[in-house]
């Protein structure tokens, strides 16, 4: 049986049984895959502290033959985003890009771009002050690495609105946070990119509303 070795982010678990955890994870060249952790709930577990949402790691599998759900047998841990869990609205930010990434993407389709792109918002996340434009600037930059930039030439943003969008895309994460934001531009750009989202992608991914409130 062949043995698979990639480094993913955990974008979710949940049980299978009640030793076991199904884990999907996003990787760069293999996008986004799911595997059966077995026994992962034991005391004993060899994956004992290596799984759980936002981790990264190193990790090997085995395919299976007559499903998508795949073997995980071993992890080696590398990040765990810990100061995320220490912030509520951090988490709900982290957690509503992973349902925005489900949403978005298929499965077992290479992701390099997004791969990269999610792990740098998860850095920033963990050092920087969660705000609204946070999640902007994500929603911006996934929708261009997903071919579904705007042209914001046809949208009836304000121009300031506009060089907004534009800064927020080019941008790093750092410059990204530090970007001031008036309330009128805020909600302009939250009520403009809902109903881009919705065009776009059918419908919202869970999580906006509390991802990008400002209170």
């Amino acid at each position: 049986m062949k043995i698979e070795t990639t480094s993913g982010l955990i974008l979710r678990t949940r049980l299978l049984t009640e030793t076991s955890l199904i884990i999907h994870w996003l990787t760069p060249e293999l996008g986004r895959i799911a595997t059966v952790a077995k026994g992962a709930r034991r005391a004993k577990s060899p994956f004992a502290g290596k799984l759980d949402i936002f981790y990264t790691a190193e990790f090997s599998f085995s395919r299976s033959r007559s499903s998508d759900l795949h073997n995980l047998r071993e992890v080696k841990l590398h990040e765990t985003h810990g100061a995320i869990r220490e912030d509520i609205v951090k988490l709900q930010q982290a957690a509503y890009a992973a349902n925005f990434l489900e949403q978005a993407t298929e499965t077992e389709t290479p992701l390099p771009e997004i791969f990269e792109l999610v792990r740098g918002f998860l850095k920033s996340l963990c050092v920087q002050k969660p705000s609204p434009q946070n999640i902007f600037a994500l929603e911006i930059k996934l929708l261009h690495e997903l071919g579904l930039a705007p042209d914001l030439e046809e949208t009836r943003l304000t121009p300031g609105a506009k060089k907004i969008v534009a800064t927020l895309l080019k941008a790093d994460w750092k410059n990204n946070t530090r970007l001031q934001l008036s309330r009128a531009q805020g909600d302009e750009l939250r009520e403009w990119l809902q109903g881009y989202l919705i065009f776009h992608l059918g419908r919202l991914p869970r999580g906006r509303a509390a991802a990008v409130t400002d209170e």
